[in-house]
């Protein structure tokens, strides 16, 4: 999906990068696939703020994106390309044979007028179609996968991103995931054949500050421009950090891992995004 630099009118147009928008064939959602969704601005059930930086973006609507596939062995045909605020890819509007309509991510070449399935079985792999694992032809790039049978798609489902099947090795199969981890799902779980579309999604340039107070991001103030009694790093003379490493406002350690290296979910790991491989067997 190509970008357009706007004309450098004003110091924040100059460089700023918009998309075209040539692949939205409908512009308005279907209502009834959309729900108001209560934005917290980035604070908990007591109204502290949890998140720092978040708060006053543009009103969205939420649109319910089919990550199950429930309708099986019915044909749907791709009605509509259309805008998902709440994701970086597009989503195609899906009108089964029975009338129903549902929303899918939009995958790669996956244009108006395909015809797709969510196969109870085997099936034609072609794109936009799901089926459980153990179905997919060993090599092929697949998205939306489920980490537990009926479920729903958890893993592979932002813009450009796919995982692909190295293997089947008893009733698990093996997927290699875009961060480089390798690890195994059940044989059973559902994905989606093709590659999650508009890669370039990411290549873009917000050009001003204003841009990002309408995706809900709010000023950052750096912790060595605070007084002291507001963060470890404040204080001083000129720019210092005191000579202690970067740190949160309650001297928490940035860049530490928050992962439990006791996750159940480890021993599924044959590899990790780090290159280490784990010895722990499912």
């Amino acid at each position: 999906m190509p970008y357009r630099k706007m004309h450098a009118a004003s110091a924040g147009a100059r460089h700023t990068t918009v998309p075209d928008f040539a692949d939205i064939t409908k512009s308005a959602p279907e209502k009834k696939l959309t729900v108001k969704v209560h934005y917290r601005a980035g604070r908990n059930s007591q109204g502290r703020i949890t998140c720092w930086h978040k708060g006053g973006r543009h009103a969205r609507q939420y649109r319910l994106v089919d990550f199950k596939r429930k309708k099986l062995e019915i044909v749907g045909t791709v009605s509509a390309i259309e805008y998902d605020p709440y994701r970086n890819c597009r989503i195609a509007l899906v009108t089964y044979a029975d009338g129903e309509k549902a929303y899918v991510l939009g995958a790669k070449d996956l244009n108006v007028g395909a015809k797709i399935v969510s196969y109870a079985a085997g099936g034609d792999p072609n794109v936009g179609c799901a089926m459980e694992l153990r179905y997919v032809p060993q090599g092929l790039e697949v998205h939306n996968v489920e980490l537990q049978p009926g479920r729903g798609g958890q893993l592979a489902r932002s813009a450009g991103t796919f995982a692909r099947l190295m293997a089947i090795d008893g009733d698990k199969a093996i997927l290699a995931l875009p961060s480089g981890e390798i690890r195994r799902v059940h044989q059973t779980c559902r994905a989606t054949i093709g590659v999650v579309g508009r890669q370039d999604a990411n290549v873009r340039n917000i050009g001003k500050a204003g841009r990002n107070r309408w995706l809900g991001v709010r000023p950052t103030v750096r912790g060595n421009a605070m007084n002291p009694i507001a963060h470890p790093l404040g204080g001083g003379e000129g720019h210092t950090n005191g000579g202690r490493q970067h740190c949160s406002p309650w001297a928490l350690v940035e860049g530490k891992k928050t992962r439990v290296n006791k996750n159940r979910n480890n021993v599924f790991i044959i590899r990790r995004r780090d290159g280490r491989t784990m010895t722990s067997e499912a």
